[in-house]
């Protein structure tokens, strides 16, 4: 029985350890792709009488840091930070060629931008948008809408726009 395992033991091992090295490098994980997000843009149309763009300003932070915070987790992707010379880093507050440069500047592979437009006091619109920074080619393209202006609504909006950009697994190109 001692013999029978030790001879396992001196076939098995070696056969192991090829394996780990033969298919050890394909089967590690790849490091995360940089992605810079710009600031998201709002527009208000809905007419509402009450000024809410402190709470906008608010949710709309927190809906571009949720977005971060989860693809950041996925661990397919890195968040670097935009350096931009203004103070908000935005499609709408930069030529299209300074804010590409920024985030390449930054480090980024990938540059996430858009904007929501709120165009009545229950419905909402989001556009986003990532750009390859090496090919310079739209890879991703997305409208998304979501009813409500509360807390819940934003965060529900971003984690589905975060969970349609992992599954398009932008990632890939490394």
């Amino acid at each position: 029985m001692t013999r029978g395992r030790d001879l396992a033991r001196r076939l098995v091992a070696p056969a192991i350890s090829c394996a780990c090295l033969a298919f050890g490098p394909s089967l590690a994980a790849a490091d995360p792709v940089a992605l810079a997000i710009a600031n998201f843009d709002y527009d208000d149309t809905s007419g509402e009488v009450r000024d809410q763009s402190a709470e906008h300003a608010t949710r709309l932070e927190d809906f571009t840091r949720l977005i971060g915070n989860q693809l950041s987790a996925s661990g397919q992707y890195e968040i670097v930070t935009l350096n931009c010379p203004k103070a908000r880093c935005s499609a709408a507050t930069m030529d299209a060629g300074s804010l590409t440069e920024a985030a390449r500047q930054s480090g980024a592979r990938l540059l996430l931008y858009g904007g929501i437009h709120k165009m009545s006091t229950l419905i909402q619109f989001g556009k986003a948008q990532v750009v390859d920074l090496e090919t310079d080619k739209l890879v991703f393209d997305r409208m998304i809408s979501f009813r409500g202006d509360n807390d819940a609504a934003w965060q529900h909006a971003g984690a589905f726009l975060a969970k349609d950009l992992l599954a398009s697994d932008l990632s890939a190109l490394r």
